[in-house]
């Protein structure tokens, strides 16, 4: 199962335009009390937990990385510096534009040392990259583990944001990622941009029939994102996000669902239709009463027990603010995943 607490090992290939070794080493101070503030509702984008002695933590997009902990999952202390105060200078050298706004993070750990996955990009581009740090603990310093894949626009039909983390039943670690272009890709560790493979799509390629893109003229048609794989009573869950995030109250995301016996799929939803081809089965999406439309989710089998679901939705009460959403997965009897 992939706990709060599971574990990860892989060797890694820096990608990047700068070698990993030449680079600051991203360590962060510890956070005063004083900087932060209690709320019950958290605004949040693309989320993930982590959990570690009694305390949640919850990562999200901003600069250096947003973040909040709570004992109860209920009332968070959101902090007001940045997770990582100190990117390193390689992500600025990699990615044309990017300065200090991280997105989409995930987070796990491995014999005593969490590994923090995070995306530099620009919006819309597929120049972009995926960083890796290490620390021993969520509150200590983390260290700059260099540049796990990057993409280039004109030479990738990829976009290496979007990451997630997960170990196979043989503890061989593997990441999948990605947004728009050729969809969602998986690669073994240590990853090779020459062995990733495309696991869903949102569309068929060139299929005529896919609406325009209203948000890029770069990222084209293929509107799926955001890989989140959960592994659960011998089934690999691949959850994604369809649609436009980042528009408030015009947003369109939601989150379908597909599952494989292997990590590298294929995947299928649950009419057996490829998610290569377009299949995937909706788990979430806006109600237009509490939520204009949800997406960017992750899962976690909880180490108090039972299964819980996050992500982000677009508030109707608030005008289309993206909070956090957290609800509790329930299992089917064919074991397909489910919310009430």
């Amino acid at each position: 199962m992939r706990l709060l607490q599971s574990a990860i090992l892989f060797g890694m290939v820096a990608l990047c335009a700068v070698p990993a070794f030449s680079q600051p080493d991203g360590q962060r101070r510890q956070r005063p009390r004083r900087m932060a503030f209690v709320a019950d509702t958290v605004m949040v984008h693309d989320p993930v937990m982590a959990w570690e002695q009694g305390t949640y933590y919850l990562l999200s997009t901003g600069n250096g990385l947003q973040w909040a902990t709570s004992k109860d999952r209920k009332t968070w202390v959101v902090q007001s510096t940045p997770f990582i105060e100190n990117l390193p200078e390689w992500t600025r050298d990699s990615v044309p534009g990017f300065r200090d706004h991280v997105w989409a993070p995930d987070i796990i750990r491995w014999h005593d040392r969490w590994w923090l996955a995070y995306s530099c990009s620009t919006f819309g581009k597929n120049t972009s990259a995926i960083g890796l740090m290490s620390a021993d603990r969520l509150n200590g310093q983390w260290k700059d583990e260099g540049c796990l894949v990057a993409s280039k626009e004109k030479r990738d039909n990829w976009n290496a944001i979007d990451p997630c983390l997960v170990v196979d039943d043989n503890d061989q670690m593997w990441m999948t990622w990605g947004s728009f272009w050729d969809g969602i890709q998986i690669a073994e560790a240590p990853l090779s941009p020459s062995e990733a493979s495309t696991i869903a799509r949102r569309y068929r390629l060139n299929d005529p029939n896919a609406p325009e893109n209203p948000t890029s003229q770069f990222a084209g048609r293929n509107a799926i994102e955001a890989p989140f794989i959960l592994k659960h009573d011998g089934w690999y869950y691949l959850f994604v996000s369809w649609d436009y995030c980042c528009r408030g109250a015009k947003s369109n995301y939601r989150v379908a669902v597909g599952r494989s016996k292997t990590v590298d799929g294929p995947y299928t939803d649950r009419e057996g239709k490829p998610m290569t081809e377009g299949g995937g089965t909706l788990f979430i999406e806006g109600d237009k009463h509490e939520f204009e439309a949800a997406g960017h989710c992750a899962a976690y089998d909880l180490p108090t027990g039972g299964t819980i679901f996050i992500c982000h939705g677009y508030s109707t009460k608030m005008n289309g603010a993206s909070i956090l959403i957290q609800k509790e997965i329930k299992w089917t009897s064919d074991g397909w995943p489910t919310l009430e």
